[in-house]
């Protein structure tokens, strides 16, 4: 996409220059390709004013005398018609090289006994456009001698920007301008060229056919052409562009054909909407019909290619053939001439779709078709029109007597809920409401906050020329890009960002079934069938084997199957968990599902070493130090206890959280060798605690399988620079005050310098008092912006050892 800086100015005066405005864009909209400053081959040419003009006898020539603002005047034999006295025209001296001519360079010559030392140029001469019949006029106050780029824009810069499929909106000097004007803070205005154009009469409006002035607009294929408009402009006078036109187009690299049609270019680079003028005169019937091709129908194009055309092709037609393929190219038939002066003219509304076919079909692509294939402004169909026939009007003079507008105006594009906590979930950091809500509109969005009371939200409705806005993470983008990347901060964001929402349960089960893989336990999958009875499990309708019928109430029944068959081949060393749904009867005769982790661990501790040839084996301990993992994993955040809990049922442990009892730690009954050694297992429930537990079959707990809420995000934080601190304490604890609640005083009262707690070492008799035992904790401090000082440690310390005081009782052990 080409970008007219000066064009782009007119829309947002915005004092910077092509470069900086180039960046802005680049960084926030869509990446800067390239740019190019425009016409440097015309900085030799200066404006002349012919002081003197005489025709030479016989010849279709003159003599002129012209003023180049040296002081003398400059002799120049010119062979243009419109040679007048007083008039402006660009002039090339001597060794100028002329741009329409080949680089033909000028030279001092003599013609028909005249010197000539000079040339006064056309449009065609200085590639400015098509017209060569007479040399161009230059409508200004400079004073001779002004250099040309001075006072046309073809000092103008070009940016090309690489625009993605999905935002066919910067398809347009407008709709890069009003990206340029948020991220400026500029208001858009319109150019001056469009501003007080001639008003357009009320238009006609059919669904699918409308008629006045003796002109009917119809639509035959709704699908391919959901509106249809048209403008009937009569008086008009074709001939050449003023300058401002032929400038605008030539900022884009197009070039000037007439007023008429440079009207049309000038709506589909500058506003965004294809637009065809057509010879009312050479228009069949003075009728416009949106159909399909007929089969075989053949069509000359405007680029003198004759085609034929199938009946997938759209096509628009006049009472007797097709005048040009919609969306694509119009025809030659009805194309606008010097001769015109009645226009009607089109602006329609096409489905990207069949523009598409036809586009395929014909072989050839043009800007109309580019832009109709990813999507126009939908709803200011009528207002280009309108646009359009008033500039028609400006530059060709003529009456708009007629508008028609055929078909469905579209409805407005659905509203999209956007969420301040989503905005700060994708992006790791918050953005401010106000910003959100400012931002938004800058680009056009409707934005309504929604009423107090819930978490902070607002219903945005895009504009209708941003059909690409369907879902929450698209205003999100809009939000972040116009915030812009590089404000994000470099250090790595508290949280992961992501598109999609994780199912809770889903996040619970990966984090424990690493935490327990990272332990040296290895998944297993066991079928959830066991021996069960019908009082107290579900049986099934069709068991795979007779002696079990039943679904398993608990994780640990079927892993205890799979310990005693590897006992039975000679398989001692047992280290397995599950994450799996058990089964009990419901109250209303359907089966509950719930969700368990269960683990099992018996045998070695570790493999065997030379210098090790017997480890030793799995203990309670071990075990209880498997469920604070399994716990801590599945419930981020949450206060994990193991209480001691011995009772028959072979529990040693019940596992807390929050208070809530949520599994044990237990012996395991197994089916065993007299050489094997003692079993441990683990089950806990995996879903978050709302209410007390419900208790089954002894002391085994389950809560409800489904989670509540989402589990807290885990925050990840940069890889640290500086040294940790290492701080050993040895404490005094009361027998009744467990060492988890030590390390809960600890960590809330160590704040964020407290990376790492520690138990090293449990003593009891000596100088311990009875009723309490010294704990030796090790605690890491890290600051990651800078060393920590020794007051601050020590400040910190004693922080620590108050808030153990004063919460526990726990003192420091003496010595």
């Amino acid at each position: 996409m080409i970008v007219s800086h000066d064009w782009l100015r007119a829309f947002v005066p915005h004092g910077r220059t092509a470069a900086e405005i180039g960046q802005l864009l680049s960084t926030h909209t869509a990446t800067l390709e390239g740019m190019e400053a425009l016409r440097g081959d015309l900085a030799p040419f200066i404006v002349g004013q012919v002081v003197h003009t005489e025709k030479i006898p016989e010849t279709r020539l003159s003599f002129n005398r012209v003023d180049d603002g040296s002081g003398t005047l400059l002799e120049v034999v010119c062979g243009a018609p419109n040679v007048e006295l007083g008039a402006k025209y660009p002039l090339a001296r001597v060794g100028t090289v002329i741009p329409g001519k080949g680089g033909m360079v000028i030279e001092r010559r003599k013609i028909r006994g005249f010197t000539s030392a000079g040339m006064l140029c056309s449009a065609a001469e200085l590639g400015l456009g098509e017209d060569a019949d007479g040399i161009m006029t230059l409508a200004t106050d400079a004073a001779p001698g002004t250099p040309l780029l001075n006072i046309m824009p073809t000092g103008d810069v070009r940016l090309e920007l690489d625009v993605l499929a999905n935002r066919p909106d910067l398809l347009s000097q407008l709709g890069v301008a009003r990206e340029a004007a948020a991220l400026t803070a500029v208001p858009l205005v319109l150019p001056p060229e469009l501003r007080d154009l001639a008003p357009a009469p009320a238009a006609v409006r059919g669904a699918r056919e409308a008629s006045a002035g003796g002109v009917t607009v119809r639509i035959d294929d709704a699908e391919g052409c959901p509106r249809f408009t048209a403008a009937v402009i009569r008086g008009v006078r074709v001939g050449p562009s003023p300058e401002w036109l032929v400038q605008r187009l030539a900022g884009v690299g197009a070039r000037s054909i007439n007023n008429v049609v440079d009207v049309t270019n000038y709506v589909l680079h500058g506003l965004g909407q294809p637009a065809h003028a057509y010879d009312l005169a050479r228009v069949g019937g003075a009728t416009l019909v949106a159909r399909r091709a007929r089969a075989g129908e053949a069509l000359t194009t405007l680029d003198g290619h004759a085609r034929i055309l199938d009946g997938e092709s759209l096509v628009i037609a006049d009472a007797e053939r097709a005048q040009g393929i919609a969306g694509v190219m119009g025809g030659q038939d009805s194309e606008v001439s010097g001769a015109t002066t009645d226009v009607l003219l089109e602006v329609a509304l096409f489905d990207p779709r069949r523009v598409r076919v036809s586009r395929r079909r014909a072989g050839v692509s043009t800007d109309a078709s580019y832009r109709f294939e990813r999507g126009v402004d939908r709803g200011a169909t009528l207002e280009r029109l309108a646009q359009a026939a008033g500039l028609i009007v400006a530059v060709a003079g003529g009456t708009i007597k007629t508008v028609l507008d055929v078909g469905e105006a579209p409805a407005a594009l659905p509203a999209v809920r956007l969420r301040a906590s989503r905005i700060t979930c994708l992006l790791g950091q918050s953005v401010p409401d106000a910003d959100v809500e400012r931002l938004l509109s800058a680009i056009g969005f409707g934005v309504a906050r929604e009423p107090a009371g819930g978490e902070t939200a607002w219903t945005v409705t895009p504009p209708s020329w941003r059909q690409d806005v369907t879902r929450e993470v698209d205003l999100i983008e809009e939000v972040v890009r116009l915030v812009g990347f590089d404000a994000l901060p470099d250090e790595l964001r508290p949280f992961r960002a992501g598109s999609v929402p994780d199912d809770p349960m889903h996040v619970v089960t990966l984090r424990v079934r690493d935490a327990l893989v990272a332990q040296g336990l290895l998944e297993t999958k066991p079928l959830p069938f066991v021996r069960g009875d019908d009082a107290t499990h579900v049986r099934v309708g069709n068991p795979l084997a007779e002696d079990e019928p039943h679904l398993r109430t608990y994780v640990l029944d079927t892993l205890a199957r799979r310990a005693e068959y590897n006992l039975s081949r000679m398989q001692g060393n047992v280290r397995l968990f599950e994450i799996g749904g058990v089964f009990a009867p419901g109250s209303d005769g359907r089966p509950d599902e719930r969700w368990q982790l269960g683990a099992l661990i018996m045998g070695e501790r570790r493999p065997p070493h030379f210098t090790e040839p017997k480890p030793p084996a799995f203990d309670a301990w071990d075990a209880k130090g498997i469920a604070e993992v399994a716990a801590a994993a599945a419930f981020p955040g949450a206060a994990v206890a193991l209480v001691p809990a011995q009772d028959e049922t072979g529990r040693l442990w019940s596992v807390q959280v929050d208070g809530h009892e949520v599994g044990a730690v237990r012996r395991v009954a197994l089916d065993s060798p007299p050489w094997a050694s003692p079993a441990f297992g683990v089950e806990l429930t995996l879903a978050p605690v709302e209410s007390a537990p419900v208790a089954a079959r002894g002391a085994r707990l389950s809560t409800p399988p489904a989670p509540a809420a989402a589990p807290p995000h885990v925050k990840a934080r940069a890889l640290p620079s500086t040294p940790a601190v290492e701080l050993d304490l040895a404490l005094l604890v009361p027998d009744a005050v467990t060492a988890a609640d030590v390390a809960r005083v600890l960590r809330a009262a160590g704040g964020e310098l407290l990376e790492r707690v520690t138990l090293f070492d449990e003593f009891r008799g000596g100088d311990v008092p009875a009723g309490s035992r010294s704990l030796a904790w090790r605690l890491s401090l890290r600051d990651p912006s800078r060393t920590l000082r020794d007051k601050e440690v020590e400040g910190r310390r004693q922080k620590l050892l108050k808030a153990l005081d004063s919460e526990l009782g726990v003192r420091p052990r003496a010595g």
